[in-house]
């Protein structure tokens, strides 16, 4: 019977893992050479949430009804929710699992906070608030994990600060627990699919990709973290080795990341742009940097306002639908047409062209659920980063209103299939996308793929191009 494991490396890139330092990773270079690798194109937009949940349930972010890690609740101005496992309502492929009678084991999966059963074992994500709160499943679990590992740890405490030294301990921790923990539970318990996630990798990127990259602006020569994301690039590939001497000959090996990474050239302030062309309007200024949640916003007399983060969510103020909309629902798309030219006609520091992109929700989503942003906008096609609070008076900044920040994300991440059994000679596919990935192991497991999934099978044949569910 054949066995499944899925090592994902949150926010890997492939320009430094298949590139790079491709000579340096010994392990993940090792798996390209004997089977099936490429670039993976992530969803939209390329970020942790929604990503993960639309790789593995091969759905959309669209029809997934969450967009990033806070999201609308309602049409208010006021609610959101955080994207928690409560709001993924789809099928993950080890729920399809779990019904076919697998025995699966999952390890820090993104939005598995809080728990839920399944048949086998879980550990919780990065949402997790801290390890006082319930983590596992089944609930007595914890106490397993606990021993081998001591305090679990989800994820890296303000790793947006100057404290380098503390993240780097930090991400280094974090990422031997969590391979020590594998190790022992590929081998004491009974799985037929496992998966764990990595998040160190995102985290260092962010961190400290300045000092790697000579052309970012704010990159410092002779450095001592110059070599920081190399060093841990290279231990990663070593825990992902130690981790596959443990498990048994009948095991495919995925080695997956649902984006990549890019150098950040800066911020756009969305929500300063949006007021100095008479879109947002304020009762008072702001007194300093303000988030724009703690603004008094005149909101009878505002057409849109945004949201920060990799990308812009940008909202528009309509009559009917907003508690005090403005636009009347027949200018809606001229209002949206207005933005888009403008926002996309906006360039760098020096009026220099940067190639933004601004998307309405519905050309890249066929259908929409939950709350979608009425469009989207990848400043600088993500080089620069959407800063949501006002009080700059700037439009341009390059310091994150979020702490400091070197890495925005790309739209690919790494996607490498390896059988242990029966290796193959190598060859890279150039069609790769996110949602490949959940209908590809229900097929290794020889489980039906439910037919509302998006991707397409990947196989070892160099002939196919992925036949589609």
């Amino acid at each position: 019977m054949r066995k499944v494991i899925v090592i994902g490396l949150d926010c890997m890139t492939p320009q430094l893992a298949f590139e790079r330092w491709a000579d340096e990773l010994p392990s993940i270079s090792g798996l390209r050479k004997k089977g099936v690798w490429g670039r993976l194109k992530s969803c939209e937009p390329p970020i942790t949430v929604p990503a993960w949940a639309s790789m593995l349930s091969s759905k959309n972010p669209g029809r997934l009804g969450f967009y990033g890690f806070r999201n609308r609740a309602d049409y208010s101005y006021d609610k959101l929710t955080v994207a928690t496992s409560n709001v993924v309502k789809d099928d993950r492929v080890w729920d399809t699992l779990s019904r076919a009678g697998k025995d699966v084991v999952l390890i820090s999966v993104p939005q598995t906070y809080p728990p839920r059963p399944v048949r086998g074992y879980m550990i919780s994500c990065f949402l997790t608030p801290d390890a006082t709160h319930q983590y596992t499943y089944p609930p007595e679990f914890r106490s397993e994990v606990e021993s081998v590992v001591g305090e679990y740890i989800f994820d890296v405490n303000d790793f947006r600060s100057d404290n380098k030294d503390n993240i780097l301990r930090q991400i280094l921790a974090m990422t031997a627990k969590r391979f020590q923990l594998a190790r022992h539970l590929v081998k004491a318990k009974p799985w037929d699919f496992f998966m764990m996630v990595e998040m160190g990798v995102d985290r260092i990127h962010h961190a400290f990709w300045k000092y790697m990259d000579t052309s970012h602006r704010k990159h410092e020569p002779g450095n001592r973290y110059q070599n920081a994301i190399r060093d841990y690039y290279r231990y990663v590939d070593q825990e992902v080795g130690e981790l596959l001497k443990s498990t048994p000959e009948e095991t495919t090996v995925l080695v997956v990341s649902d984006h990549g990474a890019q150098k950040m050239e800066g911020g756009i302030c969305v929500n300063e742009w949006l007021m100095r062309n008479n879109y947002l309007k304020l009762l008072e200024p702001p007194i300093g940097l303000t988030p724009l949640a703690r603004a008094r916003i005149d909101w009878p007399k505002t057409t849109a306002w945004g949201e920060g983060g990799y990308y812009a969510r940008i909202f528009l103020n309509v009559k009917g639908r907003e508690p005090q909309g403005l636009i009347d629902p027949d200018r809606y798309e001229s209002t949206r047409s207005a933005l888009i030219e403008q926002l996309e006609g906006l360039g760098d520091e020096n009026g220099q062209p940067i190639g933004t992109k601004v998307y309405r929700a519905e050309e890249l989503y066929p259908e929409t659920r939950g709350v979608a942003p009425d469009l989207i906008a990848y400043f600088g096609n993500l080089a620069w980063r959407s800063v949501g609070s006002i009080g700059s008076g700037r439009i341009h900044t390059f310091e994150n209103d979020t702490g400091p920040d070197d890495a925005n994300h790309a739209p690919h991440g790494i996607f490498v299939m390896h059988d242990r059994k029966r290796p193959i000679e190598g060859f890279e596919r150039a069609d790769l996308q996110l949602m490949d990935v959940a209908p590809t192991i229900l097929n290794l497991l020889e489980v039906p793929i439910p037919s509302d999934m998006e991707g397409k099978v990947v196989t070892f044949s160099r002939d196919a191009a992925g036949s589609s569910t």
